[in-house]
């Protein structure tokens, strides 16, 4: 371990106590660079969601890419030759014409195409690059542990645009550190993918950017790391790596939006039938996380100045909050959506639950009870099962030894045939699709999913009446007081 140690450059800058606003890493293309680096300008940690980037890019591009900042941001990439191949690839000047098929981004399987590889590094590059352009603050990108098979190409391109900060949850990431040890030591970068199979249990994604882009890569620093756990078990593992791995935690309660730690809780319901929920085996001892010697940060309804001193108080150096940056003018919500969003709230009439089963990954989700969306179920039946943005998929073993691909989203037929099982296709909607259907880049076709931490109160803090509005930036000034 001491060996493990001394390799670990010693340039990464924790992130300041002075920092006690991280806002999170919401959905796919709510915490946009351009939000991010608003909140970062204005004191707090600002965070991207890494969701599907790879996806987001070749449809901004095809879109025209209005402003020209994705091209802009690739301009900068240190290896032209990919980036050119991106843009000769994706790019359309005008937008891309009224009935034309977009051009089809490939889907991540163990073994992704040169393309692919290229879109998702030099995707990551340009939403961090424009995220930190023109300041000195940092930046964190959010990853999803679920969405693995991109990590080592993801996490390349943030690096190389100089991310201060990874932040990651919905699953146990314990080899992130190492993985972007390897990258900024110009190592071969791996990370173990679960496969459900009986002589397969896992496949190891692995990438050497070196060779892959045929030259050194430029000096970078190493991120910190801030991973998002919800139990004291998990902070203590993660704070059993080596030394130097982890610079803070993030402890989400089951209150905030997106995806939830399954509860631990048990009780019988009616019928006798065992029932799942968030009881006292869910409740985090702050006493025993302070304990541990990192910085944490509290997430989950601490959207006020009042939880953010009750955080203060037990230990935490600040709060992590969403809902109130996913609902403010910056984010790249559909402003429609969210102004609805916002009157509903407002007016007390906006209606958040926990379902446990909508999400493909078996994760709790929370979901926001818009009529005209997928939570609505006359449009949940409606909707036709596919699975053409390949996301959340699970890997399998097939019957012939390769691996496969399923999702409990996908047509029910198929799955099945997959070797699924019927059950777990019940209630199960496509997080991928309804979440860029939620964005302001629009999915066509698709009804949104839109996801939201319980606690809105703060709208009446922030806004005159049900139709007025609010910026970042007077969100982030709300919550310090």
């Amino acid at each position: 371990m001491e060996k493990l140690n001394k390799r670990i450059p010693m340039d990464i800058i924790p992130l300041s106590p002075d920092r006690k606003i991280i806002q999170g890493g919401m959905g796919v293309y709510i915490s946009t660079p351009f939000l991010a680096k608003t909140v970062s300008m204005d004191g707090g940690l600002g965070t991207i969601s890494g969701v599907a980037l790879e996806r987001l890019l070749a449809q901004i591009l095809q879109s025209g890419d209005v402003g020209g900042h994705y091209r802009r941001a690739l301009f900068a990439f240190p290896f032209p030759e990919f980036s050119d191949m991106v843009l000769d690839e994706f790019f359309i000047e005008e937008g891309n014409p009224k009935g034309l098929p977009k051009k089809v981004t490939p889907v991540f399987t163990v073994n992704p195409s040169r393309k692919l590889i290229a879109l998702t590094v030099c995707a990551n590059y340009a939403f961090a690059w424009l995220a930190k352009e023109g300041h000195q603050n940092p930046v964190s990108m959010n990853y999803l542990e679920k969405i693995a098979m991109p990590h080592v190409y993801a996490i390349t391109g943030a690096m190389l645009a100089g991310i201060d900060f990874i932040t990651m949850g919905a699953g146990l990431p314990l080899e992130i550190p190492q993985v972007m040890r390897n990258i900024v030591s110009g190592k071969e970068a791996t990370y173990k993918v679960y496969v459900d199979g009986i002589n397969i249990k896992s496949h190891t994604m692995r990438f050497h950017p070196e060779s892959f882009f045929g030259g050194k890569l430029p000096p970078m620093k190493l991120p910190g790391f801030l991973p998002i756990v919800a139990s004291n078990t998990l902070a203590t593992k993660f704070m059993s790596l080596p030394k130097g791995s982890v610079q803070g935690l993030i402890i989400e309660e089951p209150t905030a939006g997106g995806h939830n730690a399954p509860p631990r809780t048990r009780f019988l319901g009616k019928g006798g039938k065992v029932v799942k929920d968030y009881g006292e085996k869910d409740v985090v001892d702050y006493a025993e996380i302070a304990k541990l010697g990192a910085p944490f940060w509290l997430g989950g309804a601490y959207a006020s100045p009042e939880k953010l001193r009750r955080a203060l108080s037990v230990g935490a150096t600040g709060i992590q909050a969403g809902t109130i940056f996913a609902l403010s003018d910056d984010s790249g919500m559909d402003p429609e959506i969210r102004r609805v969003l916002r009157k509903l709230g407002f007016e007390g009439r906006l209606k958040i639950r926990t379902d446990f089963d909508v999400s493909p990954t078996g994760f709790p989700f929370k979901v926001v009870g818009l009529p005209g969306t997928i939570a609505d179920k006359k449009f949940y039946k409606q909707r036709r099962r596919i699975c053409d943005q390949g996301a959340l998929v699970s890997l399998y073993e097939k019957t012939d030894g390769s691996i496969g691909y399923r999702c409990p989203s996908e047509p029910v037929l198929n799955y099945i045939n997959k070797g699924g099982k019927l059950e777990d296709t019940v209630g199960r909607g496509c997080i991928c699709n309804g979440l860029i259907a939620n964005t302001v880049l629009g999915n066509p076709g698709e009804r949104a999913v839109i996801t939201l931490g319980d606690d809105i109160g703060f709208l009446h803090c922030l806004m005159a009446n049900s139709h007025s509005s609010y910026s970042a930036s007077s969100a982030l000034q709300y919550l310090v007081g």
